[in-house]
């Protein structure tokens, strides 16, 4: 299986040596496993990875023409059969989000970001099951990512959660049973 080394590094393929050097270091930093709060092994293993590929140019040329195939054959498989389920999934998925980030907020309006690796176990999903969501929300004006990877819900956000809540007449009670206390 293909392995996306710009998106392990979260750059484009068209980022300069110093920014590849740059956000390794960054990315080493916060995945190391030694840091208590973020670090995370296999994650550090990957970035690593990446780094070494990206910061040689005769690698990285190689790796480039794999990395231009491999974009080339996703454009080429199907879409979903069932693209109703798909979209109604989709909307659980960004409702989902909302909500963890709106109860986060409520319960710890001083700190009320929360970093992708909590969302994700907060919502037992993968990170590929929830990029497209994450965007949607960003770009609609729904939720903030601040450059330390760390979402938080806006007041648009807020808002819309608390209307689809009239709408289904839900209860307004705090339930932060999956927000996690790390920071």
């Amino acid at each position: 299986m293909f392995v996306d080394y710009y998106e392990a590094l979260q750059i484009s393929p068209n980022a300069d040596q110093e920014t590849v050097h740059r956000v390794y270091r960054v990315q080493a930093q916060r995945f190391h496993p030694d840091n208590q709060d973020t670090g995370s092994a296999s994650t550090f293993r990957l970035i690593a990875d990446a780094y070494q590929i990206l910061s040689d140019p005769k690698k990285r040329a190689d790796y480039d023409m794999q990395h231009r195939n491999s974009r080339h054959q996703e454009k080429r498989e199907p879409l979903p059969e069932n693209p109703a389920s798909t979209l109604a999934d989709e909307h659980r998925k960004r409702h989902e989000i909302l909500t963890v980030l709106y109860r986060k907020r409520l319960a710890q309006p001083d700190q009320p970001a929360m970093g992708l690796r909590d969302l994700l176990d907060g919502l037992g999903m993968t990170r590929e099951q929830l990029e497209f969501s994450l965007w949607y929300l960003k770009e609609g004006g729904y939720l903030l990512r601040t450059d330390s990877a760390r979402h938080s819900i806006t007041l648009k956000g807020v808002e819309l959660i608390e209307t689809l809540a009239v709408h289904r007449n839900e209860s307004r009670k705090i339930d932060d049973s999956r927000v996690t206390s790390r920071r």
